[in-house]
C-alpha cells in the first residue's frame, strides 16, 4: 500500500505543481490590481517584483545547483537574456498595464489563451508531436481550442449580472462608468493578448534553454537579475520626472511587490522549470485557466468586481476543455507497464545466445575454408 501510494503521489507532483502555480497568480492578480488601484506604477511594480526574486532565489541558487550547474556560455547567455526580456519586461508590462485598464478577472480571462499559444508554438518547433489519428492528440486539439472559445466567451458575452456575496453594492458606480468601459476593455485586450504571446515565448524557449542549462534555480536567479535591470531601465524611461513613484510604505503597493515576487517570480520561474523538463511547456499552460476562476471568486468578495453569466459560461467551457488537456497530455506519459520491464532482460538474453551462435558458425565456416585452401594446395 506504502509502494502504490508513493507512485500515486509521484505521479500527481507536477498536477500539484502547477495547481500550486495557478492559486500563487491568482492571489498576484487580486494583490497587484489592487495596488494599482491605489497608484502604483506597473513599470515599478515589475522591477520591485523581480527584485525581490532574485534576492530570495539567488542563495538558494548558490548552494543547491553546485553540481547541476554547467559553463555559461554565450549561446545559454543570449537565450537568458531574451528570456528576461519575454517575461519580466514585455508579458508583464503589457499584463499588468492592461490590467489597469479593465479588471483582475478580465485579465486572468484574457490569459486563458496563453494555453492555445503555447500549444501551436510547440508544435512549430516540434517539441509537441500531434499525431490526429490518436485519441489523446484529438482530445489536446480539441481542449485548446476549447479553452480559447471559452476565454472569448468570457470576454465578448457580458450578459446580466451573477449576484454574488459582497458584489451587489457595487453596481451603481459600474453602471456611471460604462461609457469608458469599451475603450478600456479593447486598450486592455490588446496589451494582454501581446502579452500572452510574449509569455508563451518564454514558456518554449525556458523549455530549450534547460536543455543546455539544466539549472532551475540558477536559470531562475539571473531571469530574475536580468529582469530587474532591464525592466528599471523601461521604468525609468517611462516614469521619467516623477521619483516619488518609486516609494513604498507598509501598505498593499510592498505586499503585492514582495508577494510577486517570491511566489510569481521566484518560485513560479523554478516550478515550471522543473515541471517544464518532464511534462513540457504545453502541460504547464494548460492549467492557466484555473487561475481565472480563482481571480473571478476572489475578486467577487476582495475587489467588490462584478460577475456576469457570460463569464460563468466561459468558465465552464473552459474547464472542459482543461481536462481534455489534461487527460491527453497525461496519455503522453504513461509509465512503461511493469510487464514489459519483466520480459525486456528475457528479451535480452534471448538475443545474447543467438548472437554468439551465429558467431560460432561463422567461425566454423573460416575454419572449413582455411582447411579446404591448405588441402588445395
Amino acid at each position: 500500500m506504502d509502494g502504490h501510494t508513493q507512485k500515486w503521489f509521484e505521479r500527481m507532483k507536477p498536477f500539484l505543481a502547477v495547481v500550486f502555480l495557478q492559486f500563487g497568480f491568482a492571489g498576484m492578480d487580486v494583490l497587484s490590481k489592487a495596488a494599482l488601484n491605489k497608484g502604483m506604477s506597473n513599470y515599478v511594480l515589475v522591477v520591485y517584483r523581480h527584485a525581490v526574486a532574485f534576492i530570495v532565489i539567488t542563495p538558494f541558487a548558490i548552494i543547491l545547483d553546485k553540481k547541476v550547474r554547467v559553463k555559461m556560455t554565450f549561446s545559454i547567455f543570449m537565450k537568458i537574456v531574451a528570456l528576461s526580456v519575454l517575461e519580466p519586461v514585455i508579458d508583464q508590462n503589457l499584463y499588468f498595464l492592461g490590467m489597469k485598464y479593465t479588471t483582475a478577472t478580465f485579465a486572468a480571462a484574457m490569459s486563458n489563451m496563453l494555453p492555445a499559444i503555447t500549444f501551436v508554438m510547440a508544435c512549430i518547433i516540434r517539441i509537441e508531436k500531434i499525431n490526429i489519428k490518436h485519441i489523446r492528440s484529438q482530445a489536446k486539439v480539441v481542449g485548446t481550442i476549447a479553452t480559447a472559445a471559452g476565454a472569448m466567451v468570457m470576454t465578448l458575452l457580458k450578459g446580466p449580472i451573477v449576484e454574488m456575496f459582497g458584489t451587489h453594492g457595487n453596481n451603481n458606480h459600474n453602471q456611471q462608468n460604462s461609457g469608458s468601459n469599451l475603450q478600456h476593455a479593447i486598450k486592455g485586450s490588446i496589451m494582454i493578448t501581446i502579452g500572452c504571446f510574449s509569455w508563451a515565448g518564454f514558456m518554449v524557449l525556458q523549455s530549450i534553454t534547460l536543455e543546455a542549462y539544466p539549472a532551475e534555480l540558477s536559470l531562475t536567479a539571473w531571469i530574475c537579475l536580468l529582469g530587474t535591470i532591464e525592466g528599471g531601465i523601461v521604468a525609468l524611461v517611462m516614469e521619467r520626472g516623477n521619483p516619488s513613484i518609486w516609494s513604498l510604505n507598509w501598505d498593499t503597493k510592498l505586499l503585492a511587490a514582495v508577494y510577486s515576487g517570491i511566489v510569481c517570480s521566484g518560485l513560479a520561474y523554478y516550478i515550471q522549470g522543473v515541471v517544464m523538463r518532464t511534462r513540457g511547456p504545453v502541460f504547464v499552460t494548460a492549467f492557466s485557466p484555473l487561475c481565472m476562476v480563482i481571480v473571478a471568486i476572489l475578486g467577487s468578495f476582495i475587489l467588490a468586481e462584478q460577475m456576469f453569466l457570460g463569464r460563468v459560461i466561459g468558465a465552464i467551457i473552459i474547464i472542459f476543455g482543461l481536462y481534455l488537456v489534461v487527460w491527453g497530455k497525461s496519455k503522453d506519459y504513461n509509465p512503461p507497464s511493469p510487464i514489459i520491464k519483466e520480459l525486456s532482460p528475457i528479451t535480452s538474453e534471448q538475443i545474447l545466445p543467438t548472437k554468439q551462435i551465429v558467431e560460432e558458425g561463422n567461425a566454423t565456416k573460416e575454419q572449413f575454408a582455411i582447411i579446404a585452401r591448405d588441402e588445395q594446395v
